[in-house]
């Protein structure tokens, strides 16, 4: 019998950044890190990272959490657990302040504090990738690329508009996408060769030989740098290596709908961006779908009931398991797990997480409320901007921003 040859697959491990303070994200992130804040109804934004590693069939995943941890780390025991074979785990790893060693120094001294576990596991390749974005990718097309080009890094990039591109670290290529430039947060960024109105800008994320990342990272370690990948690694590398940029544009996902913004991809690192992603999950037509059965975005599981509707209106809206609506009037709104709504309440494009209750007749408009909220009778919040001012954070974008209620479950 002849055996037929199997597809060389690459030993892969994934460093996922899970350790951002959030501040721009206050009052959300003032007991837990940008990565565990939730989205979606159901899901924590570390959530979109880690499905899309498992949905590429790659299960061996280091989590870097430092900042107001507890949260993520309730997160990932509850709902990120595997079944137990050694080269299949999601473990969160903190800072290992080891003799010598501190706090994590930037994203690329987080790998480098834990070159034992790299070692442990002998991958082939690295996937370092950040933890507070909303997207999908499928992560084996970005790495056929990086085998196919012989690269020894390669930078997931994404074009944006000339006018924003400042915001960004940008990254210059030649005609097979090699990089021959690098500029973090250019005041005047360089163009796409194929596009003058637009200019690649870095992901944050990368895929790494392991030999070539060991080194590099052995040899910033050494020196007084910033330690960052982006601000230091990348720049230095690239004139003297092979790395590539992936244009995350060229990525497919299967499942995806035509209604959908192709290349959705978003920062949610400020209020009103946090906000509009959340909208774009809304009507029935939504920029970004997540009625994805091809491409699933995973979570921990909820045994709690259904969500139960007694009358009123619901319109353009997501309810999470065990929610309560009675007779009130939900539009375009997102309501979490657990969620109780008074009888004659009104939602208006609002976030209103697990666990918390809305009082009869109270009306709600352009608010954010975190969780394990408790909102009285007849309350009113996001209908008069001097007035909530004086209770809570109303952001610059105009959102309204309760933070966390009194603790009954897990952050």
């Amino acid at each position: 019998m002849t055996l037929l040859a199997r597809p060389y697959r690459p030993r892969v491990l994934a460093f996922v950044l899970a350790g951002g303070r959030g501040e721009r994200l206050e009052p959300l992130t003032r007991e837990r890190g940008k990565p565990a804040v939730p989205f979606g109804g159901k899901y924590r934004i570390a959530d979109f990272v880690l499905s899309n590693f498992v949905n590429s069939g790659i299960y061996a995943i280091y989590v870097m959490v430092q900042y107001k941890a507890q949260s993520l780390l309730e997160h990932l025991r509850v709902g990120w657990r595997f079944g137990g074979l050694s080269d299949q785990f999601v473990i969160a790893v903190p800072p290992q302040m080891r003799w010598g060693e501190s706090w994590y120094r930037g994203t690329a001294d987080a790998v480098y504090q834990n070159l034992n576990l790299l070692r442990d596991f002998n991958p082939d390749i690295v996937m370092v990738f950040g933890a507070d974005h909303v997207y999908r990718m499928d992560l084996n097309q970005a790495l056929a690329f990086h085998l196919d080009r012989g690269a020894q890094l390669t930078v997931v990039a994404r074009p944006v508009p000339i006018g924003e591109a400042y915001e960004f670290g940008i990254v210059e290529t030649d005609g097979e996408g090699r990089i021959v430039g690098f500029e973090e947060k250019p005041a005047r960024p360089r163009p796409m060769p194929t596009d003058p109105t637009r200019a690649l800008s870095s992901m944050g994320n990368y895929i790494f030989n392991r030999d070539v990342l060991v080194e590099t990272l052995i040899e910033d370690a050494r020196r007084s740098t910033d330690h960052d990948f982006g601000r230091t690694i990348i720049p230095e590398l690239y004139p003297y290596s092979d790395v590539f940029a992936y244009d995350f544009l060229d990525n497919e996902i299967p499942g995806t709908k035509t209604h959908e913004e192709h290349g959705y991809w978003r920062d949610v690192g400020t209020i009103g961006a946090y906000w509009h992603a959340q909208m774009d999950l809304l009507g029935t037509t939504p920029v970004f779908d997540l009625d994805n059965h091809q491409w699933p975005i995973h979570t921990s599981a909820y045994s709690g009931p259904p969500a139960r509707l007694f009358g009123g209106e619901i319109t353009d809206s997501l309810l999470g398991e065990g929610t309560r609506v009675e007779r009130a009037t939900v539009r375009r709104s997102i309501l979490g797990r657990g969620v109780r709504i008074g009888e004659g309440a009104l939602i208006e494009e609002s976030v209103v997480m697990d666990h918390t209750t809305v009082g009869r007749g109270a009306r709600l408009r352009r608010v954010i409320i975190d969780r394990h909220n408790v909102i009285p009778d007849h309350a009113e919040i996001g209908m008069d901007q001097a007035r909530d001012a004086q209770h809570y954070k109303v952001d610059p974008s105009g959102i309204v921003v309760l933070p966390r209620g009194a603790t009954r479950y897990t952050s």
